[in-house]
């Protein structure tokens, strides 16, 4: 998998990729991240990537000749090519007005070969970069970030994890929050003690089992891999219904889950 991240501040990349899986991944080439000064494609003394906006308002606009060039020199083909022919390459414009980013999406980006990352600065993007070149406008999250960078390093690792071979556990990548590719049994449970499926995580314990009282709950250390799995959904069922509640709208909820959900409803109303 190759990344290419454009941004006006290329030396913010120095950090967040040399650690960690990241790290790992790049040195057994397995992923590969290269990143591009913007104001290298421009073509003026002062190099300005920016400019006022048509019509008025507050702020100065990314302009749309150098952020062209740009993916125009790494042999990119254009939106309209790309989305034609099903390209496994994906032009990704980092935006507050994008799509809201989520595993799903990645691990759409995961099945592809090459993801170039622009990231937005300033007011935001000359429109014509996302009309013309981008196939995917990406947020991620409800809030305002100073630049696209962040959310360009979000999105590599969020991916990267997905790449076979980047975790030393293979099943780790498809056994945690938001997962989409979790299987569930019969029973409605998922077929691992270590699976959420689309909920969020359930809470996990080490050792000490007592820690200056504070006790692990006796089921887990019981060895009773059923009841491990159905006490670890419950748990799963009532960190989503507080701290993530939208996300049980698109959960596929077992007739057990629904009462499960209802009984902790019933619960936090009476509190």
């Amino acid at each position: 998998m190759r990344f290419d991240i454009i941004s006006i501040f290329p030396g913010f990349f120095r950090g967040p990729m040399d650690y960690g899986v990241l790290r790992r991944a790049r040195e057994q080439k397995l992923v590969e991240v290269n990143v591009f000064d913007l104001r290298a494609f421009t073509h003026d003394r002062h190099q300005t990537v920016d400019d006022r906006p048509f019509g008025g308002g507050e702020g100065m606009v990314l302009k749309p000749q150098p952020i062209f060039e740009c993916v125009e020199s790494l042999g990119i083909g254009s939106r309209a090519q790309r989305l034609r022919t099903e390209s496994r390459e994906s032009v990704v414009l980092l935006s507050a007005q994008g799509r809201l980013f989520h595993q799903q999406q990645a691990e759409e980006l995961a099945k592809i070969d090459r993801v170039v990352l622009i990231c937005g600065r300033y007011e935001g993007v000359d429109e014509r970069v996302n009309e013309f070149l981008a196939d995917r406008e990406i947020s991620v999250g409800d809030f305002v970030l100073s630049g696209g960078e962040l959310g360009a390093a979000i999105i590599v690792d969020t991916v990267s994890r997905l790449i076979p071979g980047v975790l030393g556990n293979e099943a780790s990548a498809h056994q945690e929050s938001f997962s989409s590719t979790m299987q569930v049994v019969q029973d409605g449970l998922p077929n691992s003690t270590c699976g959420s499926g689309g909920l969020l995580d359930y809470p996990h314990y080490t050792r000490p089992a007592d820690f200056g009282g504070r006790l692990v709950p006796e089921v887990l250390s019981s060895g009773n891999h059923d009841e491990i799995r159905r006490w670890r959904r419950r748990k799963a069922l009532e960190k989503t219904l507080r701290n993530r509640p939208e996300l049980l709208k698109s959960e596929i909820l077992t007739e057990e889950d629904h009462k499960i959900v209802s009984d902790l409803q019933r619960s936090q109303r009476g509190s």
